[in-house]
């Protein structure tokens, strides 16, 4: 968001595009979140889903009925109620149906908190944990998958879309790579009181299925800020005029 004050255009308001604030009482200055949403953005660009990202509003979000409804009602109330001056930040997680809109919200949660310079880093599950498993699977790379797991570990608000999507084994089970990386990340952001947006096909049962450490710690994280579809394939979104 742009601003003008007097003759000056600043992208931020909040520090003129300095970089920090100042603290006149302590005589000490702070980074400006501005830095790590820039950052944000930049990163958004180079996956090429910027444009994607920016058409993910909750006003171009139609409920179907009165649980997506309920979905969006949720999503709204976290941006309302969010506040980044908070130790500890609250989690929101949106499970079950595929379809029903839950990305589109978890995007247009992190839409709104990006307009104030809060840093959001969006992980899309299916592409970033088969890079972090690469990553991993070599010390020539480790220094690559060690500052790639600091950036989902640090970031003020992380985004996992589709959590656990296509990590079923041949036995029915989850990779247990997949769930060792995750419960590293998730519990590392829970310690720090950092906000995760979680959105999921599994609801939260299936997550405890899963790993009940793992699916319990979520579950805890997102307590009140949690909105579970039924698995309905009348509810998907894409499947209209078609069922």
């Amino acid at each position: 968001m742009i601003s003008t004050a007097g003759s000056a255009v600043y992208e931020c308001d909040i520090c003129k595009d300095m970089g920090y604030i100042y603290n006149p009482e302590t005589k000490s200055a702070k980074p400006c979140g501005c830095i790590e949403a820039k950052k944000g953005r930049v990163i958004l660009e180079k996956c090429g889903i910027a444009e994607a990202f920016k058409n993910k509003t909750f006003e171009n979000y139609t409920p179907l009925n009165s649980e997506t409804r309920k979905l969006k009602n949720v999503a709204v109330r976290y941006v309302n109620e969010f506040d980044d001056n908070l130790k500890t930040a609250a989690n929101i997680g949106f499970f079950g149906q595929s379809g029903a809109g839950k990305t589109h919200l978890t995007i247009a949660i992190a839409n709104e908190l990006m307009k104030r310079n809060i840093a959001v880093r969006y992980m899309p599950y299916i592409e970033k944990i088969t890079e972090l498993k690469n990553l991993n699977r070599s010390n020539d790379t480790a220094e690559d998958f060690a500052n790639l797991m600091n950036d989902y570990r640090n970031v003020r608000v992380l985004l996992i879309d589709d959590l656990f999507k296509s990590a079923k084994t041949y036995f029915g089970g989850v990779n247990g790579n997949d769930v060792r990386i995750m419960m590293d990340i998730i519990n590392y952001r829970n310690l720090k009181g950092l906000a995760t947006v979680f959105s999921s096909e599994y609801t939260p049962f299936e997550l405890i299925n899963v790993d009940e450490a793992l699916g319990g710690r979520i579950i805890e994280m997102c307590e009140g800020n949690i909105a579970v579809i039924r698995k309905d394939i009348h509810l998907n979104y894409r499947l209209r005029g078609i069922v």
